[in-house]
């Protein structure tokens, strides 16, 4: 199988990347934060995070999470609920940011990622894809940009999306998450020592896809033609 690892802070264009990436090459694209943000959601909408001591490891078995692909494109399941147009929101970001410190929940989804990928070519974003999760990947780069261009995109992304929001609000969000992803015990924000590190502050899309379809295609895709 082909795997593309695609690393890097929140808002610096891994996912958006990686999608296009994987659609140069018809391939998979697996969205892991996704996971992390269904497990936040969960988490918000049974108002545990108002209780004082509650267990997230005991929470786990009740949070039936369930990947399908439709038309090549990714869909979180919760308990039978298409999550895909719920999970985008800062306060659903920040709930990830927290469960994703759990060792138990990084178990839970950690299986799932790398099931998927023994299977299937793909490209996988992240924030440990290349370190903890797919270490033996074809492929590994580290996206990253400078603070204001990351929460400018993101406070963008929002705004298109119908939100409301504050892009003063949206720089706190994304400087408290990079200071929460980085500082974690478990399986921190870090580029694998083996990643190729893209700075993407000045780039557009379009020249990011580029950079890293250039990269892959210097891989000896005959190796792996007949996976794709």
């Amino acid at each position: 199988m082909l795997n593309i690892a695609i690393d890097g802070p929140a808002g610096a264009g891994k996912s958006s990347v990686a999608r296009k990436v994987a659609e140069i090459f018809n391939i998979f694209y697996f969205d892991t934060g996704a996971l992390y943000r269904a497990v936040g959601f969960y988490m918000l909408k049974k108002g545990l995070f108002n209780r004082q001591g509650f267990s997230i490891e005991g929470e786990l078995a009740f949070c039936n999470l369930e990947l399908k692909y439709l038309n090549k494109k990714q869909h979180i399941f919760l308990c039978g609920e298409d999550l895909n147009s719920h999970i985008r929101t800062s306060n659903v970001a920040a709930a990830a940011s927290f469960v994703s410190r759990n060792l138990k929940v990084r178990e839970y989804l950690l299986n799932m990622q790398r099931d998927f990928a023994k299977v299937h070519s793909v490209v996988m974003d992240g924030r440990d894809i290349g370190t903890v999760v797919l270490p033996s990947a074809n492929l590994k780069v580290f996206l990253t940009a400078s603070l204001r261009a990351r929460a400018f995109r993101r406070y963008k992304e929002l705004i298109l999306n119908g939100g409301n929001y504050n892009f003063e609000d949206v720089f706190n969000n994304i400087k408290a998450r990079d200071l929460s992803d980085s500082a974690r015990e478990i399986a921190p924000l870090r580029a694998a020592k083996d990643a190729v590190v893209i700075d993407t502050t000045h780039f557009s899309l379009d020249e990011s896809v580029k950079k890293v379809q250039s990269l892959v295609e210097q891989l000896n895709l005959e190796e792996y033609i007949e996976l794709l």
